[in-house]
């Protein structure tokens, strides 16, 4: 009789391992959840160290609780005793203790596995207003943070917060961006536009030549929708990044396939919804409420 044997530890056969530290959604439609429905169905296989818990719904959120830093350190210990992640995706980091427990495990992680792909998602306020850094921890974040990215993937807002300016997100301006982050040590930066004053949703592509000079910007549009389930798109944009990256491919087609992914998953969101709380007879579903910000559809290839 002849017996065949699988070895769970051959690296030929490994699934792609994406690392997330971000914070943890109950409603389950953006930072850890998000995460890990993104990871998963694009065929990853996802770790998860939780940085904070939320308490938000699709209005809003209402409070942020951050995890003990000795917790966080737990988590990631356990984490790098047993696994070697592909990618590591950072969403919200909450604040200073935080940021300096993480450093600690990532920057010698790093230095060892250079091939390592980080993509930074710079969580700092939410849609609804709530701080999701905290201010004092926002210098430790542009130096220390920022210079571990494989790609950062700011919005609008967030490139005016990292770099105290003021531009509106217009063509013209998006070296004047990327040079802007490059100085911080950035070697790819991947401008969203969802926040921008552009007519479609155009996300531009800088990256760093070896020369220390500005490559040609790529840019990757598609149509603006209009949907109001938008919660946790650029947590969905950035793990499916840090996905296909983690899958061994080229920088220009992972953010080509991660911007194809989210596309979809907001074109079919509608399909996706849970059933709401109607405000004015406390029944069935409720889609007029303009507060009301649902999540996308993950799995739209298998529902």
């Amino acid at each position: 009789m002849t017996h065949s044997h699988s070895n769970v530890n051959d690296a030929a056969h490994a699934l792609p391992t994406v690392l997330t530290l971000s914070g943890s959604d109950g409603s389950g439609g953006a930072g850890l959840q998000a995460d890990l429905k993104t990871i998963s169905a694009l065929q990853g296989y996802a770790l998860t160290v939780p940085t904070a818990i939320t308490a938000q719904n699709s209005r809003g959120v209402h409070s942020v609780h951050p995890l003990p830093a000795h917790v966080i350190k737990a988590q990631l210990q356990a984490i790098f005793d047993d696994y070697q992640p592909h990618a590591i995706k950072m969403g919200m980091l909450a604040n200073h203790a935080t940021i300096e427990v993480i450093l600690t495990f990532l920057q010698p992680y790093c230095q060892q596995h250079p091939h390592v792909h980080v993509v930074v998602d710079p969580v700092l306020v939410s849609s609804s207003g709530r701080a999701l850094l905290e201010p004092s921890a926002l210098d430790l974040f542009i130096q220390d943070i920022l210079p571990l990215s494989t790609v950062l993937t700011p919005n609008v807002p967030e490139v005016n917060r990292l770099l105290n300016a003021q531009f509106k997100g217009q063509a013209g301006e998006i070296e004047q961006m990327a040079q802007g982050f490059f100085a911080l040590g950035v070697p790819n930066v991947l401008i969203k536009g969802g926040h921008s004053v552009e007519p479609h949703a155009i996300d531009y592509l800088v990256m760093l030549s070896q020369q220390g000079t500005l490559n040609p910007h790529h840019t990757f549009a598609t149509a603006r929708l209009n949907t109001p389930h938008t919660h946790g798109t650029g947590c969905t944009l950035a793990s499916a990044l840090a996905t296909e990256l983690a899958k061994g491919q080229p920088l220009i087609n992972a953010v080509q396939n991660a911007k194809t992914y989210l596309f979809n998953a907001l074109s079919h969101a509608h399909n996706a919804q849970p059933r709401y709380l109607n405000i004015n007879n406390n029944t069935g579903h409720s889609d007029k409420d303009n507060s009301r910000h649902g999540g996308l559809n993950h799995f739209y290839a298998v529902r």
